[in-house]
């Protein structure tokens, strides 16, 4: 029988149509840090928490934002309360839902991605 090879999923590319104003967003309603390399056109995003970063690509004329089925999740102590949190910096988030025991609340980044 073959060994199963196990992967580790460290990033994520998101593609933006304003590259700034997304990396504003990550950095104040998640504590992400920006990382740039000259020349390079992607901009990471590292959590100090640890776990996956975020890579942000600037979004072709053609790409069409939001169409992905992609959902970030964070995982919070108390949704309520960070919802609450978020709207005082202006990141308003849906009606909490409670499913299979957690508690969710969806809001979306500047290119309209889920989260």
């Amino acid at each position: 029988m073959e060994e199963q090879l196990a992967l580790a999923l460290n990033r994520i590319v998101l593609y933006a149509k304003n590259l700034e104003a997304t990396v504003a967003f990550y950095e104040k309603h998640f504590g992400f840090k920006a990382h740039r390399e000259d020349g390079d056109r992607i901009v990471e995003l590292v959590s100090p928490a640890g776990g996956t970063r975020l890579m942000l690509h600037q979004a072709g004329k053609g790409q069409r934002s939001g169409q992905s089925t992609v959902k970030l999740v964070f995982d919070v102590e108390d949704v309520q309360a960070f919802s609450a949190q978020c709207a005082r910096d202006g990141l308003l988030f849906g009606a909490p839902h409670e499913a299979g025991g957690y508690v969710f609340a969806n809001a979306h980044d500047p290119c309209d991605n889920t989260i």
